[in-house]
């Protein structure tokens, strides 16, 4: 009997022992449960493709030989100032023969698997076409490429290699592989877990650097514009108006240096459009791109910094709520709610008709969305322009001078409407820089300074 009950205890003895592991095992496995990382394909340029629809050998577009940039932050919009490159001439991508071949009757096979990656149907692809502009890729660029087989367009994750010709849309993503017209869509994997294999011609290159590997985000509204860097000459800067294939390229200086705005206390997305508008690229700390509502509390370099056009500066920032993918619809949210409290202020008019004319006169000349026809006017705005974010107000930070006024006027009833007054009076007092100014003039900038005398200013 002793024996057993002993054979009895030790056995439970083990199982509990067997549970035991079994739970830390669970548990350790639990913690790793980080996403797999996504293959991707690489596609050095030069390298002809494996699967084209269209026929490398004649001559669509012209890859070229250059170092990739180096990035600050996986993430990039499509209007980054500096992003792409381009050149003197006007062969990188015939659009015209793309489009002919196309429509061709004899080729409507490929042309309806073609039109299937950017969802159009056919008749709609000669459109298409018009509204895309060429550009010579300066980062080495994540994309969802695809390769034609068996009579369908086959989707697979690539890195372009920079220096790939590209058709770009209007708000900045790369649509076609000039070389062999496969289409692009933007790359949707996480950029910090990717897993990239050379072969097949495309041999790891010089210059490739994991960290400085980009995949690109929509511009926040369609451009007029693109400001590009002379590949064969960075001192050059390029504005070509979209849907234009060179002919019509406006050149501006690029190596004229331009202050770098203070933008502590201003939003990502606010800090995003100044400095896109002074001809600067946004980079960020981290891997993670901070929310368009996270605060600045950092650039790298500091506010005063004189840099040349697409020059990066590194932001950081406090964490923000996250929002839409759509940076202008964080700032613009805000908004909406101290629309209804403005009424109740509408007693002090002499203090709002002078906030907007102060704030307004820099405005119009940072924040320009297209930065070549902008940026070499505004060299002189910039350190103007900052000043509006942070100084426009008596102290400088919109939270607290804008605070005071409220209670003043309300006595006592408003002390319960002061709540949303806070945020509102931003929005008539210094706000309007961050909320309506940059919404605003970021909109022109793609049309206005582009077409008009920044443009012209610029080439001079």
């Amino acid at each position: 009997m002793t024996f057993r009950a002993f054979m009895q205890r030790a056995g439970k003895s083990a199982i509990r022992r067997i549970a035991v592991l079994l739970v830390l095992v669970l548990a350790v496995g639990g913690c790793d449960r980080s996403p797999p990382l996504t293959l991707v394909r690489a596609v050095a340029a030069g390298v002809p493709a494996l699967s084209p629809f269209f026929d490398e050998h004649r001559g669509l577009g012209h890859d070229q030989a250059i170092r990739p940039s180096i990035g600050r932050g996986s993430l990039q919009q499509g209007d980054t100032p500096g992003l792409y490159g381009g050149t003197r001439e006007t062969s990188v991508c015939d659009v015209a023969k793309l489009k002919a071949f196309l429509t061709d009757p004899a080729n409507h096979r490929k042309a309806r698997a073609w039109a299937a990656a950017p969802d159009i149907t056919t008749d709609r692809i000669p459109g298409y076409l018009d509204r895309l502009t060429p550009v010579l890729l300066r980062h080495d660029t994540l994309v969802r490429n695809h390769d034609y087989k068996k009579g369908k367009a086959t989707p697979f994750d690539s890195l372009l290699q920079a220096g790939n010709a590209v058709l770009v849309d209007e708000q900045g993503l790369p649509a076609v592989k000039c070389s062999c017209g496969n289409p692009l869509r933007p790359f949707a994997g996480d950029t910090n877990r990717v897993s990239v294999k050379f072969g097949n011609g495309s041999r790891k290159w010089e210059g490739y650097e994991r960290s400085s590997v980009v995949a690109v985000r929509p511009a926040p509204r369609k451009l007029e514009r693109l400001a590009l860097v002379d590949v064969t000459d960075p001192a050059r800067g390029i504005a070509r108006p979209v849907g234009t294939t060179g002919g019509h390229d406006e050149s501006f200086d690029a190596g004229r240096r331009r202050a770098v705005p203070d933008l502590r206390g201003a939003t990502f997305a606010e800090a995003n459009r100044m400095l896109t508008g002074q001809g600067l690229a946004v980079g960020y700390a981290g891997k993670a791109r901070p929310a368009d509502d996270a605060q600045v509390t950092v650039s790298d370099p500091p506010a005063g910094t004189r840099l040349r056009f697409g020059q990066y500066v590194t932001l950081s920032t406090t964490d923000g709520t996250p929002s839409g993918p759509s940076g202008p619809g964080t700032s613009g949210a805000p908004t909406a709610p101290p629309t209804t409290s403005p009424s109740p202020r509408s007693s002090p008019p002499s203090r709002t008709p002078k906030a907007p004319p102060s704030s307004s006169a820099p405005s119009t000349s940072a924040p320009s969305s297209l930065p070549p026809s902008s940026l070499p006017p505004s060299s002189s705005a910039p350190p103007s322009s900052p000043a509006p974010k942070t100084g426009s107000t008596a102290t400088g930070a919109p939270a607290t001078s804008s605070a005071p006024p409220p209670p003043p006027p309300p006595s006592s009833a408003p002390v319960t409407t002061s709540a949303p007054p806070p945020p509102s009076t931003p929005v008539t007092t210094s706000a309007p820089p961050p909320s309506s100014a940059p919404v605003t003039t970021s909109a022109p900038a793609a049309s206005e300074p582009v077409s008009s005398g920044p443009a012209s200013s610029a080439i001079t």
